[in-house]
């Protein structure tokens, strides 16, 4: 499995509205792709706005690319999202999660 981790500052005002588009749009949209497995919303005030990271979890490089397309480490922020964020990571960062028990 592979963890996709996307970092971007909201304007203050603009905070609820980015987790609003999130809930009405992207997961939704993100829930039809086989091999999606989840989502997660991190936040936290910083200087400049409200700083989020959004994890998602997904079964493998392919199904990844059914959203972001053939170079899944661009980031996918919509027009939308540009207008609400003050700064945002035009690439994302994978990570393997490793699967092994833990004792």
């Amino acid at each position: 499995m592979i963890s996709r981790h996307w970092k971007g500052i909201a304007k203050p005002e603009e905070a609820d509205n980015y987790i609003r588009h999130l809930r009405r749009d992207t997961f939704p949209q993100l829930s039809t792709i086989e091999g999606f497995i989840n989502a997660t919303i991190l936040k936290r005030a910083v200087n400049e706005g409200v700083e989020f990271l959004i994890v998602t979890v997904w079964q493998s490089l392919d199904a990844i690319k059914q959203f972001a397309g053939e170079n899944p480490t661009v980031a996918v922020v919509p027009p939308n999202v540009q207008a609400m964020m003050i700064a945002f990571d035009s690439h994302v960062t994978h990570y393997d999660i490793d699967e092994e028990p833990h004792e």
